[in-house]
């Protein structure tokens, strides 16, 4: 029996769409309990390669009969010889997923979120691997980028397939959890790269200031971004208000939880500037704007086109970061008991000061791991 591959784009779409798979993940027992691919009607058996060398006795009263078996390791390596060990005791659809996790962590899938009151359209791009989440804004042959990967040629690819000029590269504040490409696209396509300052106070690069009262319009029929100051997560953190519309939140606050404030060391100071911007700041605005975050911690999150994303309203009533009555209590939420911090985010947050510039193999390596930016 021979072994087929599959591509991450293709295990993505059966996530997205609900759709029922079932995953060996060879990879040693620590790195998948730590992360692996996650959805609604997805079943993952974990057995280390090293435990089938010698052949599949340990899990083939495990494996389905009558279903595809998708395999995957770190790289696509021991997947493919686990894979042909599966085949060769005569299951027949055995797929070796292509590049395994490190793959997983950097596929990127657009979903459009909707159309824009004076002409475009926003689309999120969803990192499902990571939990991280950009956004594509266009209007009239122009665009903007926020939050953008270090994958930029996916952003390229998509300006150029939609005829769309990239104008603006949007940080809502400086990351700790991932490498931002917002400097490397705005050289490439010759747009400008915006930064909140209070969170440059290091870099080592010029950038534009992102700061409230100075919008961003994008394309003829002008769609205006509007920064709002919104510290929190970070001392510079800045949401956007797109078109009236949606608000982009960055890490400030997610679908079902809010924004950790300790990834800079400051969890004591930068608490009372998250609750003030999660109960003061963002409480007058309209119930109705749309929540775009800028990451997800699980599968839940997503709506059923896979799209994150939920009504300001709804967030106040069923999100507990935003019904926390008392002071003490949200100050003890939000800097005890918290996750483990992003791998290497020391690391990425100097990379992203351009203190230091890692090869692209550092900084796969630098990524690799889950979303590790919200309280809980």
């Amino acid at each position: 029996m021979s072994v087929k591959s599959i591509s991450v784009k293709e295990i993505a779409q059966k996530v997205i769409k609900n759709e029922k798979a079932f995953i060996l993940d060879v990879r040693k027992k620590g790195d998948f309990n730590d992360w692996k691919v996650e959805g609604r009607s997805i079943e993952v058996l974990n057995t280390p390669y090293t435990e089938l060398v010698d052949g599949i006795d340990p899990i083939v009263d495990h494996l389905p009969k009558d279903e595809p078996i998708y395999v995957i390791c770190s790289k696509g390596n021991s997947s493919k010889k686990a894979a042909e060990q599966i085949a060769g005791h005569g299951y027949d659809n055995v797929y070796s997923i292509e590049g395994g996790m490190q793959a997983w962590s950097e596929h990127l899938e657009p979903i459009k979120v909707g159309d824009l009151k004076s002409g475009g359209t926003i689309y999120q791009f969803v990192r499902i691997g990571k939990g991280c989440l950009s956004y594509f804004i266009e209007s009239n042959g122009e665009a903007a980028v926020v939050d953008t990967t270090r994958m930029t040629e996916v952003f390229e690819n998509f300006a150029n397939e939609k005829g769309q000029k990239i104008k603006a590269l949007i940080d809502t504040h400086l990351h700790a959890d991932h490498i931002s490409g917002g400097r490397k696209l705005a050289e490439s396509s010759g747009g400008e790269y915006f930064l909140p300052p209070k969170d440059a106070e290091e870099v080592t690069f010029d950038f534009t200031p992102l700061v409230e009262g100075n919008d961003i319009e994008i394309g003829d029929a002008v769609i205006t971004i509007h920064p709002l100051y919104s510290p929190g997560h970070t001392i510079g953190s800045t949401s956007l208000i797109i078109d009236d519309s949606y608000l982009l939140t960055g890490d400030i606050l997610f679908i079902d939880s809010i924004g950790r404030p300790d990834l800079a060391g400051k969890a004591g100071d930068w608490a009372d500037d998250l609750r003030n911007t999660l109960y003061e700041k963002y409480k007058p605005l309209d119930a109705d704007l749309t929540v775009l975050p800028a990451h997800f911690m699980t599968i839940k999150e997503m709506n059923e086109d896979g799209s994150v994303a939920e009504k300001l309203g709804v967030l106040y009533k069923e999100n507990h970061g935003l019904n926390i009555e008392y002071e003490s209590e949200f100050r003890k939420a939000v800097s005890e008991d918290l996750p483990p911090q992003p791998n290497a985010y020391q690391e990425i947050r100097e990379t992203n000061m351009g203190k230091i510039t890692p090869d692209d193999d550092k900084q796969r390596e630098m990524e690799i791991g889950p979303n590790r930016c919200a309280i809980k």
